[in-house]
């Protein structure tokens, strides 16, 4: 396998090796077919698929919540345990080593087409090697592509370990054979919409359970729950986390081993497909026929793709002197029993934790600098100038502890070509001008379609910007606190406090950390040379101005968008309204804007980024949320949406002017 040096790479982690090396020079088919030998988890019985299905249609807590609900609803005892199986059926997993050794050669050559090399961390893998042996080990991955699904599967296969059994959302399993290929290598299948279905949240709960506790495989899921359209990290879902941790909480299992895990793109197959998404457009329904369709993607050359599996993390040293376990001592280990409010708060701050990790072990590429340029500069850029901030962004995102790779024997003029070549379906140079590519159709444009198809190639790059913007997040909202307030240091931080709180659906931070975010921002601008501080005040320094004005720029999108929707909740909107009719509202009011010039930021017709702003008004109580006939009805408290709105535009608009950017 060849060994990336590491003086050719400037920020990345040491150690990485592409797998695709060897499988270049040798056969797939005995790749595909050598001797597997894993060293599974030492505390398990090997069992089989079909007794660990029977293991949770006999255990104790479905029996449990099967006689509630013969209480609740008057339904026979044997029709809901007949329910429960079919239940089971329909979602377990049917993990067969034959299908591993298919998967195994259809990957290779899938990874092959695509990309010029997949890069992993040995010394991670060297770290879950053992893990795996000691105690229940919980996958954790980042989720940008459908690619994620089944390259760990690859790489634990290439390497000896364990198969994983992954979380898998239930449109795969609809797919004709593909389904059932993908649950003999190990899926098990959640519905997306669970509700209230009692039954259905005790079999799978159950069913996860009896996995972590047998230790009958390494299980794979998603923490943020779905793919991120963004490609930015997403808010954490905390249902598979209590379910996964509920084994140790209850003493059943010594401890767990959580294993965070960054899978870095180069390019996304899925680009276009999620930008127009964002805009609107229907979501394909996974299919096996959109499979078959979608292999002219195998012509198309996606970069490099990076996996780097983090430090394991173990539940049993993080909970120390947080959760007091007595607790469950209190309640039969086979009761279900609600978590307390200090449980909740472990579980949310763990969530987040290991999204946090997968964002600090991200490789960048030298694209997702220069797609934070572009989005600077819509109206186009030199190609030389292009070159030099990107370069000096280069230095600033080493300085705040980016993984990037940059092939430093390679000349940073043929870098930016080879990138831009790469990413032709976003960007495109024409005598020395490098501009954002927009779809083309047939015959004249009209003013709305012309802001549809800008908006898609805005979309697009913003995209790849999003995969570097936890780099710059903190340090950027302390440079937005610092123009917003005056240089106070308490005035400074009360408004990173405003901006965090408002933007906690757009980035992530860890519930109760402020402070720390704070001191984080501050001591990257310092280290910088951005800024200074003394006991009273944090001022710019004089060499630190670009800095603070690109940091600044940065989030000037989020800000500039989040105005609009309140301006839209504000003059526009009525107290009450639906959800759907919302969406198609606001991006009425946002083309409108565009059209006329009003606003400038095409992120703000982002279907993602306007449900976030409605998330953040719910947390700060200016919106409430109910159930009016299966939908979500919300009620607009218009003029404390108005208070944060002003508190948004204090000092905000004449601290960053049009032509202050990068």
């Amino acid at each position: 396998m060849e060994r990336l040096s590491a003086e050719a790479l400037g920020g990345e982690p040491d150690g990485l090796f592409d797998i695709l090396e060897e499988r270049r020079r040798s056969s797939d088919l005995s790749h595909a077919f050598r001797t597997f030998n894993p060293q599974p988890y030492r505390g398990a019985t090997p069992i089989s698929a079909a007794t660990l299905n029977r293991m949770v249609l006999e255990s104790q807590y479905l029996s449990y919540i099967i006689q509630e609900i013969m209480v609740e609803c008057a339904e026979p005892r044997e029709a809901l345990l007949e329910e429960a199986s079919a239940l089971l059926d329909e979602m377990s997993q049917n993990l067969q080593l034959g299908f591993i050794r298919l998967l195994g050669f259809a990957m290779t050559k899938v990874l092959k087409s695509l990309f010029s090399a997949v890069y992993v961390n040995e010394d991670g893998l060297t770290r879950l090697q053992q893990a795996i042996k000691e105690h229940p080990v919980i996958l954790m991955p980042n989720h940008r592509s459908y690619m994620d699904f089944l390259v760990l599967s690859y790489i634990m296969f290439t390497y000896d370990l364990s198969i994983p059994v992954i979380a898998a959302g239930i449109p795969l399993m609809g797919m004709k054979l593909i389904g059932e290929i993908f649950r003999r290598s190990g899926a098990f299948f959640i519905r997306r919409a669970i509700g209230s279905d009692k039954l259905y949240w005790a079999v799978l709960s159950e069913y996860v359970k009896t996995i972590v506790r047998t230790g009958y495989a390494p299980l794979e899921f998603y923490v943020e729950g779905l793919r991120s359209r963004t490609l930015k990290s997403l808010t954490p879902k905390l249902g598979m986390m209590h379910m996964v941790l509920e084994p140790f909480f209850k003493g059943e299992v010594f401890d767990i081993s959580l294993v965070p895990i960054s899978i870095s793109y180069e390019r996304v197959l899925e680009e276009s497909l999620l930008a127009h998404e964002l805009l609107g457009v229907p979501k394909p329904r996974e299919t096996t026929g959109g499979l078959l369709k979608a292999r002219t993607v195998l012509k198309e050359d996606y970069g490099c793709m990076h996996v780097c599996f983090g430090n394991t993390v173990s539940v049993r040293d993080l909970v120390k002197g947080k959760i007091d376990r007595r607790q469950y001592n209190l309640v039969p280990r086979d009761l279900p029993m609600k978590p307390n409010k200090e449980t909740q708060e472990f579980v949310s701050g763990l969530a987040h934790m290991t999204i946090r990790l997968q964002e600090r072990n991200a490789v960048l590429s030298a694209w997702n600098l220069m797609a934070v340029v572009l989005l600077q500069n819509l109206q186009g850029i030199d190609l030389d100038l292009l070159t030099h901030k990107t370069l000096w962004l280069r230095r600033i995102a080493l300085q705040f502890g980016a993984h990037l790779r940059w092939p430093r024997h390679v000349l940073d003029s043929e870098v930016m070509s080879s990138s831009m070549t790469l990413h032709h379906s976003v960007v495109r140079c024409e005598r020395g001008r490098v501009c954002l590519v927009e779809e083309e159709g047939p015959g004249p444009v009209i003013q709305e379609e012309g802001v549809f198809r800008r908006a898609a190639a805005v979309l697009m790059c913003a995209s790849y910007r999003n995969q570097a913007v936890h780099v710059f997040t903190r340090p950027a909202l302390v440079a937005v606190a610092m123009t917003t307030a005056v240089s106070r240091r308490t005035d400074i931080f009360q408004q990173f406090k405003f901006l965090l709180e408002l933007f906690s659906n757009e980035f992530v931070f860890i519930p109760g950390q402020t402070d720390q975010d704070y001191e984080e921002g501050c001591f990257l601008l310092q280290q910088s040379g951005a800024i200074g501080r003394s006991d009273e005040e944090v001022y710019v320094r004089d060499d630190g101005q670009e800095t603070i004005v690109f940091l600044r720029a940065i989030l000037q999108p989020f800000i500039e968008s989040y105005q609009v929707v309140f301006r839209y909740l504000c003059e526009e909107s009525s107290q009450a309204f639906r959800e759907k009719m919302f969406s198609t509202s606001i991006r009425s009011f946002i083309t409108k804007l565009l059209i006329s010039g009003e606003v400038q930021s095409y992120e703000g017709l982002s279907s993602d980024l306007q449900k976030n702003v409605l998330s953040a008004l719910l947390r700060m109580d200016a919106v409430t949320k109910t159930k009016v006939d299966d939908q979500n009805e919300f009620r607009v408290n218009k003029s404390a949406v108005k208070r944060i709105w002003d508190m948004l535009n204090d000092g905000w608009t004449p601290g960053i002017r049009v032509d202050a950017r990068l």
